[in-house]
């Protein structure tokens, strides 16, 4: 069985104590391919040397919304001159955040809107981050007819998911499925896996039952578990199925 962690932060500094025993433990569970999003050029050289140092893990670039400041404008030419060097599975993980702060909100329209043009341009997916912004994040994708990705950690409506889908996207379906009233059940009851990924969003949001602890890669076992739960299908098929949407979606070998 093959597992695909399509979103997981494996290089933040809450694993910096045991990153490879935890790697290892992910690996025994079949999950073979860890993918990377980035967050701002503070946290770009740990990601890209857990890169060099795990070859199962793959790097995204990008300017996640909630490092939108003034400094934008330095950030986004960091990142187009790191395309120039390399090439990265994904833009991501980038788009609008109206939960934490919305001080810059029009510098963080501006930002998704580049990015998604820094994706065009090299022929990658892009990996959106739309907490409290998914009708405004639709709103700006559906200007890029040319662009496909996921709208990771996907919480939205029946309304919304087919919307995506409609467009191209992936939806990226992680420990939330696990939490009681998540509301997540008939959305995927009905559109079934064919437009789903799967993803841990580690150190965040970890499914039950380790909900409010860190999260990491082995959890997404849990996350597999209850689709396969929901929908009917064992739990190899789910693997499958989601693992080669991620393959064919972020161009894995």
């Amino acid at each position: 069985m093959q597992l695909i962690d399509t979103h997981a932060h494996i290089y933040l500094a809450e694993f910096d104590e045991d990153r490879e025993q935890l790697l290892l433990d992910a690996s025994a569970l079949g999950i073979s391919t860890i993918l990377m999003p980035a967050i701002d050029s503070t946290t770009h050289n740990q990601m890209l040397q857990t890169e060099e140092r795990f070859q199962n893990c793959l790097s995204m670039m990008g300017l996640h919304p909630c490092s939108v400041k003034e400094n934008f404008n330095d950030e986004l030419a960091i990142i187009e001159q790191w395309f120039l060097k390399r090439k990265f599975v994904a833009v991501g993980e980038i788009g609008l955040d109206l939960y934490w702060d919305k001080t810059f909100l029009k510098q963080q329209v501006e930002a998704f809107h580049r990015q998604i043009e820094i994706a065009l341009q090299y022929k990658v997916p892009i990996v959106v981050h739309s907490r409290n912004a998914t009708d405004e994040c639709i709103e700006v994708v559906k200007q890029y007819p040319l662009v496909n990705g996921v709208f990771h950690c996907f919480s939205g409506t029946m309304e919304q998911a087919e919307t995506l889908i409609g467009l191209g996207f992936k939806l990226g379906i992680g420990g939330v499925v696990t939490f009681k009233n998540a509301g997540l059940d008939k959305i995927i009851e009905g559109l079934g896996l064919e437009n789903m990924i799967i993803e841990t969003d580690a150190p965040y949001l970890a499914p039950v039952p380790f909900r409010g602890k860190r999260n990491q890669p082995a959890y997404l076992e849990f996350v597999a578990q209850k689709l396969s739960l929901i929908t009917g299908k064992d739990l190899a098929e789910v693997a499958a199925i989601t693992s080669q949407n991620a393959i064919k979606l972020f161009n894995l070998s």
